[in-house]
């Protein structure tokens, strides 16, 4: 304790502030502690003994030490952009986001790489997994300031959910290509996705800077491809910056603001969800019409309950609380919903007084691959219940159904997008949740069609212990369908003969 005064007495010397109203220090002693006022908060100094005792780690002071006080009102839906990237995995969608935050000053020049890839699983094996929100405050050409809501979306096929339910948020986007590369199956998958949303994409070629490039090929390829002009092709380099500026111009420029919805009722739709063990379920939400404040009473239509709403805020880029959510914007909610089973992605967001039809929602998504989850040990089961039930808030893809072996206990049955999917599931337990897991091998659904009477009766079997047996004849089994692709293949003109001849 005599450190910890000595040091504090140094600091106020150094610093020349006057000292903070006691508060209790861990020893339980009342101490003084100095400190700047944000707000009704107390920031304390730079002392490895005394963190931040907040449950979530937020940016409230810009880097010269001021409180940060984003007043909402100064950004009307005209001078609101929403956009996506998307695009191929590995073509630069992170890396442009990275650049973007950099340029806008909304992060410091010795930010992370990938700063939107907060995932451990993310850094470890270099993926986007899980769409990213944040919000910059750009000034552009005209002198006025904009608020870019970014959305960084990941690039592999079985996280395409995150995908779909980032363009619902969303007017524009921007169609990232790699030119030393090309247009890629993904890059044709994002795209439908981007027409079913009605969203303005604008084209740009990464990469031109690498000895491989070839950028007039891919604006041929883009324009021939999604019809596209090839005028409006931006050729940039995520890594070195150059070219972003016409990117970001374009932004503000060629991609339209938020629609009018036609009334001021509250209608908020919640695109995304993730639990924080101290506040319990915080939604990201896209502010459709009306607007949402602290106190406010609002009613989650889908699920059928009323909260109070504890704090709004946005992304800037960690949560940045502020007075209120308008029209067009894009942030997160706290409205101490401690249930995750009362979350639901795509659900409409009203005020109590004001009833409204809920939004549209989200297509779910059909799982393609099943595999069982169980605990190492038996007696880790509620633990392993758990951290799927909250996991799966995050991760509304993944389909969860109670079972139980003879040889490894209590457990689940998942359904996931793919493979990939999968194993990323299992790390994000074990990191996340410090669960260890034995994950059975992953199978397919099929459908049996059973022949009773003159009807047929249709049945989807995903566990291989609940296949029928053939030879029971109260359920005779008329036949067994397997899942087949429907795929579209691109080959250079060149190589059809190729296609053509090929044995089958």
């Amino acid at each position: 304790m005599r450190q910890l005064r000595a040091a504090t007495r140094a600091l106020q010397a150094q610093r020349r502030i006057l000292p903070a109203r006691p508060i209790v220090s861990l020893l339980g002693a009342r101490t003084s502690l100095p400190g700047r006022t944000l707000g009704s908060r107390v920031a304390p100094p730079s002392i490895p003994a005394m963190r931040s005792f907040t449950s979530t780690a937020r940016v409230l002071a810009g880097k010269d030490g001021k409180s940060r006080n984003i007043d909402m009102d100064d950004f009307p839906p005209e001078r609101i952009r929403n956009l996506s990237i998307i695009a191929h995995i590995d073509h630069g969608k992170s890396t442009l986001a990275d650049r973007l935050l950099h340029m806008t000053n909304t992060l410091p020049p010795e930010a992370n790489a990938q700063f939107l890839d907060k995932l451990k699983v993310e850094r470890e094996r270099g993926i986007t997994v899980k769409a990213q929100t944040v919000s910059i405050i750009h000034t552009h050409t005209d002198g006025k300031r904009y608020l870019i809501n970014l959305i960084d979306t990941p690039g592999h096929v079985d996280f395409s959910y995150e995908v779909s339910r980032s363009l619902g948020a969303c007017e524009g986007g921007l169609l990232l290509v790699d030119c030393t590369q090309g247009i890629q199956a993904q890059t044709l998958s994002v795209f439908h996705h981007a027409v079913e949303a009605n969203l303005k994409l604008l084209p740009v070629i990464n990469k031109v800077d690498l000895q491989h490039a070839s950028p007039q090929e891919t604006s041929e390829q883009i324009a021939q491809t999604f019809g596209l002009p090839i005028e409006d092709c931006m050729r940039i380099s995520a890594k070195s910056g150059l070219g972003v500026d016409t990117v970001l111009r374009q932004i503000i420029d060629g991609l339209p603001a938020p629609e009018w919805e036609g009334d001021d009722k509250l209608r908020a739709l919640v695109f995304d969800t993730f639990y924080d063990r101290f506040r319990g379920v915080v939604s990201l939400v896209r502010i459709k019409s009306g607007q949402v404040k602290k106190g406010d009473k609002v009613m989650f239509l889908q699920a059928g309950k009323k909260y109070e709403v504890l704090e709004v805020g946005i992304q800037n880029p960690e949560e940045v609380p502020v007075g209120a959510l308008k029209e067009g914007q894009v942030g997160y909610l706290v409205c101490n919903m401690k249930n995750s089973e009362e979350a639901h992605i795509g659900d409409t967001v009203c005020l109590v007084n004001q009833p409204t039809e809920p939004l549209p929602g989200f297509q779910p998504m059909k799982a393609m691959v099943y595999a069982g989850v169980f605990p190492m040990d038996n007696g880790d089961f509620p633990q392993l219940e758990e951290s799927i039930e909250r996991l799966t808030l995050n991760d509304r893809s993944v389909t969860v159904e109670r079972e139980s072996s003879a040889a490894l206990g209590q457990g689940f049955r998942l359904g996931f997008l793919g493979t990939l999917h999968m194993d990323v599931f299992r790390q994000r337990l074990e990191d996340e949740y410090s669960s260890n897991v034995i994950i059975t091998a992953p199978t397919v659904p099929y459908k049996v069609v059973y022949q009773r009477g003159k009807e047929q009766v249709e049945e989807f079997i995903s566990n291989p212990a609940d296949f029928p047996d053939t030879t029971d004849t109260r359920n005779r089994v008329s036949y067994v369908e397997e899942p087949m692709v429907n795929a579209t293949i691109f080959v250079p003109t060149g190589e059809l003969y190729v296609i053509f001849w090929t044995d089958h």
